[in-house]
């Protein structure tokens, strides 16, 4: 008797999907736009723009923790903004040079999800002079008590 359509699909370490229909299986039309395929939600249109609950913000592809609530703040941009990740090694910063201006693009160090882009400067009057503008679809929040 083969078993075979009863198991799972071979998700790789931590349940991360090895394959683009895996991920297309894991994910909606909009997730899977801006986490694989580097696409940006709408400004303003994101649950989490003014969302002030006490939590994490973990990966929605993978579930990795990325950011904290005490981290976020309003930078009237239109997306959620952190001024720092949990920690430095959950995510990666890459070169994009796309839309004829250069960027810097932050992805899940897990998974190599699409999260969003950094921008570095002053007048941000954050600890870190750093704005990270991460799309709501990237994220999963995990409120704490």
């Amino acid at each position: 008797m083969d078993d075979s359509a009863d198991q799972a699909p071979d998700t790789g370490p931590q349940g991360i999907p090895q394959t683009d229909q895996e991920w297309r299986e894991r994910l909606n039309a909009q997730e899977y736009a801006v986490l694989r395929q580097a696409a940006t939600e709408r400004p303003w249109s994101g649950a989490y723009v003014d969302t002030k609950t006490t939590g994490v913000y973990r990966c929605r592809g993978c579930g990795t923790e990325l950011f904290r609530s005490d981290e976020k703040f309003d930078s009237h941009c239109g997306w959620p903004s952190f001024y720092d990740p949990a920690d430095s090694n959950a995510v990666t910063l890459h070169e994009d040079r796309s839309l004829g201006m250069a960027r810097t693009e932050v992805r899940c160090a897990t998974c190599d999800s699409h999260l969003g882009h950094v921008f570095h400067g002053e007048g941000y009057a954050t600890p870190t002079d750093d704005r990270y503008c991460i799309n709501s679809v990237a994220l999963t929040l995990e409120p704490v008590e």
